[in-house]
């Protein structure tokens, strides 16, 4: 079974190009990329970590889709690539500071600690988003960046759901505050990020919500403004 892979090389002067590998039958793709390091190419660079699918050091794209190594099983033809919109270093390792920058703008935290009663319901509410592991798939997936290079993106807005969801946060309004600009109402609600999850995350739908509290504190889409309806709504009916 063969597979690609695109190599990226920076000396001198940044080389791009692919390289097909023969891999074994039946083995996870992280266990392919190490049997070719160990085997066929030692030069090949790639991120790993937990194994299990917990640490999300090994996020990759295969044929386009963001994909956990440790956890796919590729196919015949299958073409691998870095993550989209972050700075490769080699191969198919990306840096991912500028992803996890995101967490620090928006502010992804608990503002103020307030005495607060947790029940079950309070813990479900809120026990998806937590199951995070950062492995930048949604990151990568979002068509935003595209054009947006400072959006903040798909798993910082729902670390900032978890919170504002949360009894114990007595400050909701400064979480809110900071994600406006480059935040809930950039996004085209396409549900990329939800599909490549390999959590199971709906970070969609957590913007979704983040858009109806931001409504409660006063705010809406600015460009809502800016629409054409067709009619004057000065001119009656």
């Amino acid at each position: 079974m063969n597979i690609s892979i695109q190599k990226f090389v920076r000396d001198k002067e940044p080389q791009r190009y692919i390289r097909e590998y023969e891999i074994p039958d039946n083995s996870t793709l992280l266990s392919a990329l190490q049997h070719i390091k160990a085997i066929d190419d030692p030069t090949l660079t790639f991120g790993a970590g937990c194994r299990s699918g917990i640490c999300g050091a090994c996020s990759v794209r295969v044929n386009g889709r963001e994909e956990l190594a440790c956890s796919y099983m590729p196919k015949h033809g299958d073409h691998i690539e870095p993550l989209k919109y972050h700075g490769i270093k080699r191969d198919l390792m990306v840096d991912k500071s500028r992803a996890k920058q995101t967490l620090k703008t928006s502010t992804a935290w608990l503002h103020q600690s307030q005495k607060a009663t947790i029940t079950t319901k309070d813990e479900k509410l809120t026990e998806l988003q937590s199951d995070c592991i950062l492995c930048s798939s949604c990151y990568s997936a979002c068509p935003v960046f595209a054009v947006n290079p400072d959006f903040l993106g798909p798993f910082a807005l729902t670390r900032i759901y978890r919170y504002t969801a949360d009894p114990r946060e007595g400050d909701i309004k400064s979480s809110i505050d900071a994600i406006q600009s480059d935040g809930v109402w950039d996004c085209t609600l396409c549900g990329e990020c939800t599909a490549v999850c390999p959590q199971g995350i709906d970070p969609k739908m957590d913007i979704t919500m983040l858009r109806g509290t931001s409504s409660q504190y006063g705010y809406m889409d600015p460009n809502f403004g800016n629409m054409n309806f067709g009619f004057d709504p000065n001119a009656g009916f």
